[in-house]
């Protein structure tokens, strides 16, 4: 049997970090320099992994059988991943070395934070039911143990209380999901059922697993509605944050591309994607927009990331949907890690100065020129590459309608030639780098994902719904400035602001300002 050299690095993080046990407390020995070399050397195992992919193809080991069979398959989206979190696991670790220096229970963060990484590994790898699903427990139970890292705080018990409480449900649905594959296909691996799902036709309790996967993947990306507790983890040391934002909340994503073959045979599931995905993203972003702290708003830049993600899943975009995923993790490692020295960074160069506010000219203007650039590079790509999908078409317009609202600023009347510009030249870079790296993500996926379908009466609607909207709130975010003073305008920003209470509300419902105040 053979066993992909990528495969040693889950237990070599695991026996890593059961040393820990040995030290728990504060400045145990060399533990955290033991720590850090052995995510790099787990780095390595990965890296490795991937030659061995490249000269002999995926790699499947199993053990056991039947229902409960656990295969570890080592394939282009496991190396991906894999690579990505290996990557950011190093660089947390090596960041929580100065981070964690003298704390009382140094060692125990050190092991725990390794296990953690150990079973996000596992989960990208897992090519069987069983061990997908234990794999996701295993990493809600480190998230957890990590949340609660200061018990002593109020607000990280409830934080750490609304995660164990998602994350439990989408593990509960994701049980019942794989139960229903296993009863339609008779098969525990994944990548048999996908096969199956794509040659068609989809069984009655298929379609019904691929409902509740949707809703696990939902549930552990903290879409709307039980997106609250994504920004309460803040109360849990910087890393965790970190690694949650930059890796775990992306599990969700992970699960659909990994059934990407069974999701695409259910137009049901596509559809619910696209709608949720696509209001999560709307409704992250305009709440982000008010936020003050700036870990709250990396906080809820996660919630509107990961629902673009979901509408990438759901129009079919999984090379994109991949993309993404890796983009917004180093993404956010870095915001979040820095996140301490960019707010001094600002504060030192901060200069009081006149704003520069466009009008609606301008921003009809600013629209104009964008579309324009993206018009002259999508055709530039469509007579070298050939054309591309109708769904690729439109996310890109979608990109088009954040570079405008950029461009508006450097048409305001009070804004220099210079911002102008920069503004210009900011928006056909954007658009050059986005066909560039969706070119680059379908020559790499070939073969690996399913090919995408024209789109069906249905799936234009929904097009064109996705366009409108996203178009609408950019013109209204670029105008804000006129009528941010308005009553009704002050009131919409206090609600969105606190999140249209939805996490107060999850907070009624588990008791957590009951235990806030009897602490």
């Amino acid at each position: 049997m053979l066993i992909s050299l990528a495969a040693l690095a889950p237990p070599l993080l695991l026996a890593a970090a059961t040393i820990a046990l040995i030290r728990p407390g504060r400045r145990p020995a060399g533990f955290p320099l033991l720590a850090e070399r052995a995510t790099l050397a787990a780095l390595a195992l990965i890296g490795l992994g991937v030659v061995q992919l490249v000269l002999q193809g995926p790699v499947s080991a199993t053990l056991g059988g039947g229902a409960f069979a656990l295969t570890l398959r080592f394939d282009l989206l496991g190396a991906v991943i894999a690579l990505t979190v290996g990557f950011i696991g190093w660089v947390v670790v090596r960041y929580a070395r100065s981070y964690l220096d003298g704390e009382a229970r140094e060692g125990a963060f050190h092991g725990l934070l390794l296990a953690t990484l150990s079973g996000v590994l596992v989960l990208v790898m897992a090519g069987s039911l069983a061990l997908l699903v234990a794999a996701f427990a295993v990493v809600g139970l480190g998230v957890w143990r990590l949340l609660m890292f200061y018990p002593e705080r109020a607000a990280a018990r409830r934080a750490a209380a609304k995660f164990a409480l998602v994350w439990g449900a989408a593990d509960l649905v994701l049980v019942l999901a794989a139960a229903l594959l296993w009863f339609a296909y008779g098969t525990a691996e994944i990548a048999a059922i996908n096969r199956a799902a794509a040659a068609g036709p989809v069984p009655l309790g298929a379609l019904a697993a691929t409902g509740l996967l949707v809703l696990a993947a939902l549930l552990k990306t903290a879409s709307f509605p039980v997106h609250g507790w994504l920004s309460e983890v803040m109360e849990a040391p910087t890393p965790v944050s970190a690694l949650l934002h930059a890796g775990i909340i992306n599990a969700g994503g992970v699960l659909l591309i990994r059934f990407a073959d069974l999701m695409q045979a259910s137009p049901g599931a596509m559809t619910a994607l696209v709608m949720l995905g696509g209001f999560t993203a709307l409704f992250g972003g305009l709440v982000m927009l008010t936020q003050a702290a700036v870990k709250t708003a990396l906080a809820w830049s996660t919630v509107a990331q990961m629902g673009f993600m979901l509408l990438q899943c759901g129009l079919g975009l999984w090379a994109l949907a991949l993309l993404h995923i890796v983009a917004h993790s180093f993404y956010k490692a870095h915001a979040f890690l820095g996140s301490g020295t960019a707010v001094r960074g600002v504060q030192a160069v901060r200069r009081p100065g006149p704003v520069a506010v466009p009008g609606i000219g301008a921003v009809m203007r600013a629209f104009a020129i964008a579309l324009a650039i993206y018009a002259a590079v999508a055709g530039g790509f469509w007579a070298i590459f050939g054309p591309k999908p109708v769904q690729a078409v439109a996310l890109g317009a979608i990109l088009i309608f954040g570079v405008a609202y950029l461009v508006a600023q450097g048409l305001a009347d009070a804004a220099p030639r210079a911002l102008t510009r920069r503004t210009t030249l900011a928006a056909a870079v954007a658009t050059l780098a986005y066909f560039a790296f969706h070119r680059l993500a379908e020559a790499l996926t070939a073969g690996a994902l399913p090919v995408l379908p024209p789109p069906g009466p249905l799936e234009g609607a929904l097009l064109v719904l996705v366009i409108i909207s996203f178009g609408a709130v950019a013109v209204a975010q670029a105008l804000f400035p006129h009528w941010a003073h308005h009553p009704a305008a002050a009131g919409l920003r206090v609600h969105l602001a606190n999140g249209l209470y939805l996490n107060a509300a999850l907070d009624r419902l588990i008791g957590g300002f009951r235990a806030a105040k009897t602490h």
